[in-house]
């Protein structure tokens, strides 16, 4: 076995581990929960090491959440890349990934992070900027308020999924989903 001091530095690799294994640990235990010292002992790295990355926990709380973010920004990108019709584009695949959220379950990444953003200002405001951004550059195609509501209700049931007030039927909650994409389509121009 190659101990610290004999592998190669590979700082993305290194880091690409410190915010998988970060993300992980939130998911476990928490956000309040973390600690440096945890995430290095999980990602196989020294605390100075980790805080050569990080200088903090909060500056890895927050590249955590602008990781799962950009998946988050990547999904819907794939997502609206696949569906032809212009008018709620965005919204659909804000919906499918949202939802997509529910079925990873209330033990995600993303569903401690969500819990920390109600706490933390900066990651509420993170949060409100790339969602302002997305709006805006899809105002043309997702500005109807219709197409708002619908995207409040897909918000509604990923944090009612967090409580463990989403109904627990598939097929339920795909008539669900189903509804929603159809308002989506109603809502034309």
């Amino acid at each position: 076995m190659i101990n610290a001091y004999e592998r190669k530095k590979q700082p993305a690799v290194v880091r690409r581990s410190l915010l998988d294994h970060g993300a992980q640990l939130c998911m476990l235990h928490g956000v309040a929960s973390l600690t440096l010292q945890a995430v290095a002992e999980a990602a196989g790295v020294t605390k100075g090491g980790l805080l050569h990355h990080f200088r903090s926990k909060q500056e890895l709380v927050e590249a955590i959440f602008e990781d799962l973010l950009a998946s988050f920004d990547a999904g819907l990108e794939e997502a609206m890349a696949g569906d032809p019709e212009p008018h709620g584009r965005f919204t659909r695949a804000y919906i499918h990934e949202t939802l997509d959220l529910i079925d990873d379950g209330r033990f995600s990444p993303w569903a401690a992070l969500t819990m920390a953003m109600l706490a933390d200002a900066g990651l509420r405001h993170r949060w409100a900027d790339w969602l302002q951004q997305r709006l805006e550059r899809h105002r043309i195609t997702d500005g109807a308020p219709s197409l708002q509501i619908v995207r409040y209700a897909a918000d509604g049931l990923w944090l009612a999924s967090l409580i463990g007030e989403v109904e627990a039927d598939p097929a339920k909650r795909s008539a669900l989903f189903h509804q929603l994409i159809a308002m989506t389509k109603d809502s034309a121009p």
